[in-house]
C-alpha cells in the first residue's frame, strides 16, 4: 500500500501530527501508520557549505583570498544532525512512499528547511504543502483536508534561498575582511550591524547632550492644581527669575476660569499581538528578554497548544479565523478570564472590527488563544505570564472602545494662564480586560496629569491657595532597553532619507523578522559588542569601534530595505532570484575592496598584561552574560577563562546575588555589601542546610557563562547559522 511521507520541522510537531493521523509505531527517526509516515528535521538538517568546501585555501583566513565567490553554492548535511538526515533520506527513497507533505513551519524559513532536505536527499516525487497557524488537532485535520501543491510555494523557496545565499556572500566575506584587516575578532551583517549602530548612535547622542536647567510654575486652588503655560503651550521656563516672578505675581491672588471645555472621547482597543509587540510588553512588565519570551511562547504553542503560531508579524486575523472566535473565548473561560470571556459570548455577535483585516495578514495571523481547553496549573509561572498577556489582549480587542469625558480648564490669574484637565470614565470598554493592571498610558504629560475636578463652569472665580516653582533639567534621550530596541528594529524607516526604501521597510518586517530579532540581540552580547546594565543596553568599546570601521552602507537599514524589496518581488515571481544573487556577488566584492582600502584603526583598549597560555598573546578583559572573562584576541585560538561571574547564590547578609572570583580551591564568593566567603565555607554552610558537596558543585557549574568563545573562526567552522538568523 502506497504511503505519504510527512516532513515536519521538529520532533514535537511530528508527534502532534502523528497523533492526529494515527501514526503510533516508532521507527528510525519517524512514526509509522497505515497511510502516513511522519518524520522530522531538527531545525536545519542541511545548510550552505563552508568556504573550505570550495577550496582548501579558505581553511586559513587570508585577506589575499577574498572575496570568496563560489560559482554555485553547495548544500551539505550538518554533522550534528547527520543521523536524522540519513533517516529522512532513507524514508524518501522507500519504494512504497508515493508522495510528500511539507509540514515544516509555514513561512519563508520553514520552506527553506524542507526544500534543502528534499534537494539534498534527491526527492523527485509529488509534494504538497500543509499551511497552518496552530498545533491543535482541529487545525491539523483542517490543514490536511486542504493541502496545496508545493509548486505554489516555489517562489517563496526561491526568495528564502536567495536571502540565505546573499547573507553567506556578504556576511562571511565582510567578517573575514574585517578580521584579517584589523587582526581582531570582528563580524558584520546586514541586520546585526545596523542594529548595533542604533545603540552606538544613541550612546553618542547621550554623551554629547548638554542638560539645561528649567523651571515650571504650579498653583493649587481649593479644588484642583494647574500648570502655567505660555502662548505656545510650553510649560518649561529657562529663566529662573521669570519663573519666580510669575509665581510671586499670582501668589495669594484670585483667578478666573476663562475656559471650561468638556469633550466626549473614545479610545479603541490596541491591536492583537504579533511577536515583536508581545516581546516588548513582556520586557516592560516582566523584564523578560526577547529570547526568553519567544521560548515561553514556543512552549505555549507546541507543548500546551494554548496559543497560535508565535513567529508572526501580523496583528490581525482573517474572516475565516473570525468564525472560530467564540470557540476560542470558550476555551479561555477559566480562572480570572471566565467572567470577561463569558460576558463577550453573551453579547454576540462579537465586535470584530478591531481584529479582522484580511489585507494585513501575511504568512500567519496575530497571536491569539486556540480553541484547546487549558489547565492553567500546568503552565510554568513564566508561561502563565505570557499567556495572561495574550489572553487579556485578545479579550480587549474584541471589546468596545473605552469612553470618557475629558474636561479641560484654563485659569487666568493676572494675565498668566494656567491649565488643568480631568477625566470622567463613561464606559470602561476594553480597559475592563485589564482591571487595575493597566497603567494609564495616555498621561505622558508630567506637568498636567488627569485629576478629579470639582463642578466648575466658565466665569467662576477661584482663590489661589499656594504657588510653587519646580526646578528640573532637560534629559538626554534614554538608552535602549530590549523593548525600545525591538521597536527601533521593527520601525527603522523613520531614520531613512530615501522615501521609496522607507516605504518598503514600513510594509515589511524592518530589521530582521519577529522570529530572528531575539537571536540578533543576543549575538550583540556574545560577540561583546554590547552589554546589559540593568535593563539598559550599552555598546562596548569594541562595538563602537566596529561601527566606525565597517563600510558605511552596512550601518544603515537601507541595505535590508533594498534586499526585502527584491526578495518580496522574487516571492511573487516578479523578478529572478539569479539576478539578485549576481548583484550580491558584486556587492560582496565591493565591500571587501572597501575594507582593504581603509586606513582606519582598531585598538584593543581592554588589553590586560596576562598572556594566553595557548598562544602567548595578551588577553582581553571582557564582560560576558554572567560576569567578567579573559579572552584571547586571536581569532584561531579562542582561549578564555572566567574571572568573575554572577551566581544565583544569595548573600546571607543583604540577600543580593553573590559573585564568584578566583579559580580552583581559591574560589571565593563576594558581595557588594562587603561579604566574602570561601567556597569551602559556602559548601559547609550549604551542607548544614541539607545540600551535599555534589549538589553545590552541580549548582555552581550551571552558573558559568556558556556562551560561544570569542573566536570567529570557531564560529564560522561551527556553522554559519548566525547568517541564517539574519533574515
Amino acid at each position: 500500500m502506497a504511503k505519504t511521507l510527512v516532513l515536519t520541522e521538529k520532533p514535537s510537531v511530528g508527534r502532534d501530527i502523528a497523533q492526529v493521523l494515527g501514526c503510533h509505531q516508532k521507527g528510525d527517526g519517524c512514526l509509522l501508520g497505515e497511510r502516513y509516515i511522519i518524520t522530522w528535521a531538527l531545525g536545519h538538517l542541511v545548510t550552505l557549505a563552508e568556504p573550505e568546501t570550495y577550496n582548501e585555501k579558505y581553511k586559513t583566513w587570508n585577506m589575499d583570498d577574498l572575496p570568496m565567490l563560489p560559482e554555485k553554492m553547495k548544500l551539505v548535511v550538518m554533522n550534528e544532525t547527520s543521523r536524522q538526515f540519513k533517516a529522512v533520506q532513507a524514508l524518501m527513497k522507500r519504494p512504497d512512499i508515493s508522495d510528500l507533505v511539507i509540514a515544516t513551519d509555514s513561512g519563508r524559513e520553514g520552506e527553506l528547511v524542507a526544500r534543502w532536505i528534499m534537494n539534498k536527499a534527491g526527492w523527485n516525487k509529488p509534494a504538497r504543502r500543509l499551511w497552518i497557524s496552530s498545533q491543535t488537532d482541529k487545525a491539523i485535520k483542517e490543514g490536511f483536508a486542504s493541502l496545496r501543491p508545493s509548486g505554489e510555494y516555489d517562489n517563496l523557496y526561491k526568495s528564502a534561498q536567495a536571502r540565505a545565499e546573499a547573507d553567506w556572500l556578504v556576511g562571511l566575506n565582510v567578517t573575514r575582511a574585517l578580521t584579517c584587516k584589523y587582526n581582531a575578532s570582528l563580524s558584520a551583517g546586514r541586520v546585526q550591524t545596523p542594529t548595533l549602530a542604533l545603540l552606538v548612535e544613541r550612546e553618542q547622542e547621550i554623551k554629547t547632550f548638554i542638560p539645561k536647567d528649567f523651571w515650571t510654575v504650579q498653583l493649587t486652588t481649593g479644588g484642583f492644581s494647574a500648570t502655567w503655560r505660555d502662548a505656545k503651550g510650553q510649560s518649561m521656563l529657562f529663566d529662573k527669575d521669570k519663573a519666580e516672578a510669575i509665581a510671586a505675581a499670582v501668589s495669594g491672588g484670585e483667578g478666573v476660569l476663562t475656559a471650561v471645555t468638556r469633550e466626549y472621547k473614545h479610545q479603541v482597543p490596541p491591536a492583537a499581538y504579533d511577536l515583536t509587540e508581545l516581546q516588548r510588553d513582556a520586557n516592560k512588565k516582566y523584564a523578560y528578554t526577547a529570547k526568553q519570551t519567544l521560548s515561553f511562547m514556543q512552549n505555549l504553542y507546541e507543548t500546551h497548544k494554548a496559543l497560535t503560531y508565535p513567529r508572526t508579524d501580523s496583528r490581525y486575523i482573517t474572516d475565516d479565523v473570525a468564525a472560530t472566535l467564540t470557540d476560542r473565548l470558550r476555551s479561555i473561560s477559566i480562572g480570572p478570564y471566565k467572567d470577561l470571556a463569558q460576558e463577550l459570548i453573551k453579547k454576540r455577535p462579537l465586535s470584530t472590527k478591531y481584529i479582522v483585516n484580511n489585507a494585513k495578514v501575511t504568512d500567519h495571523h496575530a497571536i491569539i488563544p486556540t480553541d484547546e481547553q487549558i489547565n492553567l496549573m500546568q503552565l510554568s509561572p513564566e508561561e502563565r505570564n505570557i499567556f495572561d498577556l495574550v489572553v487579556r489582549r485578545f479579550i480587549a480587542v474584541l471589546s468596545p472602545a473605552f469612553e470618557y469625558e475629558e474636561t479641560k480648564i484654563k485659569l487666568t490669574v493676572k494675565n498668566h494662564e494656567f491649565y488643568a484637565k480631568g477625566k470622567i470614565v463613561k464606559t470602561p470598554g476594553w480597559k475592563a480586560a485589564y482591571g487595575n493592571l493597566l497603567a494609564n498610558e495616555d498621561d505622558n504629560d508630567e506637568e498636567e496629569r488627569d485629576q478629579s475636578l470639582p463642578p466648575v463652569k466658565q466665569g467662576d472665580r477661584v482663590k489661589i491657595v499656594s504657588v510653587k516653582t519646580i526646578a528640573g533639567k532637560t534629559k538626554p534621550p534614554a538608552r535602549y532597553n530590549e523593548a525600545t530596541l525591538l521597536t527601533a528594529m521593527e520601525n527603522p524607516a523613520r531614520r531613512m532619507e530615501n522615501k521609496e526604501l522607507r516605504e518598503v521597510l514600513e510594509t515589511t518586517s524592518g530589521l530582521g523578522t519577529p522570529a530572528t530579532r531575539a537571536e540578533i540581540i543576543e549575538k550583540l552580547f556574545t560577540s561583546f559588542y554590547a552589554e546589559r546594565r540593568g535593563k539598559e543596553l550599552v555598546p562596548t568599546s569594541k562595538g563602537v569601534q566596529l561601527i566606525g570601521i565597517v563600510p558605511p552602507e552596512l550601518r544603515s537599514a537601507e541595505l535590508t530595505a533594498k534586499w526585502e524589496q527584491k526578495l518580496s518581488l522574487i516571492s511573487k515571481g516578479k523578478t529572478r532570484d539569479q539576478d539578485f544573487i549576481a548583484d550580491m556577488r558584486a556587492y560582496a566584492a565591493k565591500l571587501v575592496s572597501t575594507v582593504k582600502a581603509s586606513d582606519l584603526k582598531f585598538v584593543h583598549d581592554n588589553l590586560t598584561r596576562e598572556k594566553c597560555p595557548d598562544c602567548g598573546k595578551f588577553l582581553l578583559d571582557v564582560k560576558g552574560k554572567k560576569g567578567k572573562m579573559l579572552v584571547c584576541p586571536d581569532r584561531e585560538c579562542g582561549y578564555r577563562k572566567s574571572v568573575v561571574f554572577e551566581t544565583n547564590a544569595r548573600c546571607p547578609n543583604c540577600h543580593k546575588k553573590l559573585e564568584m572570583r578566583g579559580e580552583g580551591d581559591n574560589r571565593m564568593f563576594t558581595c557588594i555589601c562587603g561579604h566574602r566567603e570561601k567556597l569551602s565555607d559556602f559548601e559547609k554552610r550549604k551542607g548544614e542546610a541539607g545540600a551535599n558537596k555534589s549538589d553545590v558543585r552541580s549548582f555552581l557549574s550551571k552558573q558559568q557563562d556558556t556562551g560561544p568563545a570569542n573566536s570567529l573562526l570557531a564560529e564560522q567552522l561551527a556553522k554559519w547559522k548566525e547568517m541564517n538568523n539574519e533574515q
